[in-house]
């Protein structure tokens, strides 16, 4: 089992955004330090829900900063970027990091975002699998051309050419955030593993691990493709010496960042939006994931993976809002949750 964590660089209420930014950047060291296998970095823009507009730039610093463990995206927002663009970079991080870079992308939502970057509502709404494959060839071949809707230009070299530099690795992984069956088909026809967000419990997951399985199966992947798909499940984590104290931290602190943080998105057209209750989504987060005692997570942890065969976690462990006890969250999951997962 490979357990990470999930960093947002969420701005709590009364907080700065270069303190959360900091946080965020101790939460990737510690998690080397306690033995953790990776970080998975949010981006977002314009909101304090997270404060990391671009998880590439960030990675490329905490790739810098720490020597083992892997550092992903969760997600690059790929209807935002040019695919080529953010091909070249992840490159450039899988070739100088010796490998230890994950490319997550997703489609994001119908934010303002799209405005500003100039890429419009149809990237969002029909432009993500053209994105997706240009991307993709972009990372496994030597040169590329496009003739699509969205791209097209004449073939050229792709430098740097991530096999031919790091022998042995074809390139990057890349990791699709799914959120519909429509997503995990996406996903599944390319042979992509999926991440699975925190709002989903194990059922849900498990059944659309089961409908990538089926679907990859009549795209013609595999048996071996299909079993050892990397799929990676997002959740909370938070350690206490009881369940009562780890529900109070999050209950305390979660609810006002996600009301501070979930109101400031806005649509690109103007359409309406649904709002979850922020207490209530918190503690359905409690009830979903490794929140209590470090055996509890455990527990919840080897029960979701025997669940739904998913075997990688990015564990949000930020949400108390504070440096320290963020710290000690990481910590105590090194020391007190993984040995009990062999």
């Amino acid at each position: 089992m490979h357990v990470g964590t999930f960093v947002l660089a969420a701005q709590f209420p009364g907080q700065g955004q270069g303190e959360a930014l900091h946080r965020a950047v101790r939460t990737a060291e510690v998690a080397e330090e306690a033995g953790l296998d990776a970080v998975w970095l949010a981006e977002h823009h314009f909101v304090p829900y997270g404060t990391c507009p671009s998880a590439v730039t960030l990675a490329a610093l905490l790739l810098g900063r720490t020597r083992r463990i892997r550092v992903g995206t969760a997600v690059s927002v790929l209807p935002t970027v040019h695919p080529v663009a953010l091909g070249e970079q992840a490159a450039l991080l899988h070739v100088t990091s010796g490998g230890r870079f994950s490319l997550g992308v997703g489609r994001g939502g119908p934010w303002v975002d799209l405005e500003v970057f100039g890429t419009g509502i149809e990237a969002y709404e029909k432009g993500f699998p053209e994105s997706l494959d240009l991307l993709v060839r972009w990372l496994r071949h030597p040169s590329v051309q496009a003739s699509g809707e969205r791209f097209a230009f004449r073939e050229v070299p792709v430098v740097p050419r991530p096999s031919e530099v790091l022998s042995g690795a074809p390139g990057p992984e890349v990791v699709v955030a799914c959120t519909s069956p429509s997503s995990v088909r996406l996903a599944a026809e390319r042979g992509l593993p999926m991440l699975l967000g925190m709002h989903v419990g194990d059922e849900e997951k498990a059944e659309m691990v089961a409908l990538w399985r089926n679907s990859a199966r009549a795209a013609g992947r595999s048996a071996d493709e299909i079993a050892v798909a990397g799929h990676v499940s997002a959740g909370v984590c938070q350690i206490a010496d009881r369940r009562t104290d780890a529900v109070e931290a999050l209950t305390k602190a979660m609810p006002g960042w996600l009301k501070h943080g979930l109101d400031a998105h806005v649509t690109v057209d103007g359409r309406a939006r649904t709002m979850r209750d922020p207490l209530a989504y918190t503690e359905l987060l409690c009830g979903l994931h490794p929140v209590g005692t470090p055996r509890l997570c455990a527990d919840r942890l080897a029960a979701t993976s025997e669940r739904t065969g998913i075997s990688r976690f990015a564990l949000l462990v930020e949400g108390s809002g504070d440096l320290a006890a963020t710290e000690e969250n990481v910590r105590r999951i090194g020391a007190e949750v993984l040995p009990h997962l062999g």
